[in-house]
């Protein structure tokens, strides 16, 4: 399998969660941005956090984080970061057994929206998902959107980048995985027993899972609907199956 450890062009953290989630990590912080007159204990953390790091802080005005973060909720708070850096397969496997536990897997094929992106890793890290794959093409890489909307998930879930998606399963599924898809015909998945070492598929927005993906799966999984909508958005379906999956993994 060929993983990637390619990065994006620079970018920007931005919020005051995020931004402390960076601060708490291994990330390469270039600059932090604070908007001038503003005061409070969580920017009053952030500040203490940077100084301590020997960080430039700079204040500046709102419009000026307005423009860095293309009109998204700064709350007063812009960080200048390094590219976001992809993980190894490897690296899943390490967090799992450090854990002491069997492999937990997102697999996405095909998310193109940054926000649902940041949706999955935050219920991932919510839910102790050892680590997501992502296709390198026709799918959304980790940008400062997927940063903020994931409110410092992405600085804890490790996310591998690969270049082919098939072959990431396959290689899966030699070491040791049961793989799971998500498909309008399939295994309840209130069913679902996800015990061991498991994949998990959540397919594109709008056309699900690839064909060829679909061929590489164990077994399927569906959510019930009872509604004239028949499909549901990929965050919330991720959602309602990583949470199934922990429920399964640790019972009462």
């Amino acid at each position: 399998m060929n993983n990637s450890n390619e990065t994006q062009q620079p970018d920007f953290v931005i919020g005051r969660h995020p931004a402390m989630a960076s601060l708490q990590s291994d990330h390469s912080i270039n600059k932090v941005f604070i908007q001038e007159g503003l005061k409070s204990d969580g920017i009053g953390q952030i500040i203490a956090k940077a100084k301590k790091q020997g960080l430039v802080i700079q204040r500046v005005t709102k419009s000026k984080l307005d423009t860095l973060s293309n009109g998204q909720n700064h709350q007063g708070v812009v960080l200048a970061v390094a590219s976001f850096e992809y993980a190894e397969l490897d690296d899943i496997f390490k967090l799992a057994k450090a854990r002491e536990e069997e492999p937990f897997i997102l697999i996405l094929d095909g998310i193109e929206d940054p926000h649902n992106l940041g949706s999955i890793l935050r219920t991932a890290d919510a839910a102790g998902v050892h680590g997501v794959i992502i296709p390198k093409r026709r799918a959304v890489g980790l940008t400062s959107t997927v940063a903020k909307t994931s409110a410092g998930a992405i600085e804890r879930v490790p996310v591998v980048q690969v270049s082919n998606l098939v072959n990431a399963i396959k290689e899966l599924k030699e070491r040791g995985l049961w793989v799971f898809g998500t498909d309008m015909k399939g295994t309840d998945y209130r069913r679902w027993d996800a015990k061991g070492a498991v994949g998990l598929i959540i397919g594109n927005e709008g056309k699900g899972m690839a064909r060829l993906t679909k061929d590489n799966v164990d077994e399927m999984l569906t959510i019930p609907m009872v509604g004239e909508i028949q499909s549901l958005n990929a965050s919330v379906a991720a959602g309602l199956l990583i949470y199934q999956g922990y429920n399964s993994r640790h019972q009462l």
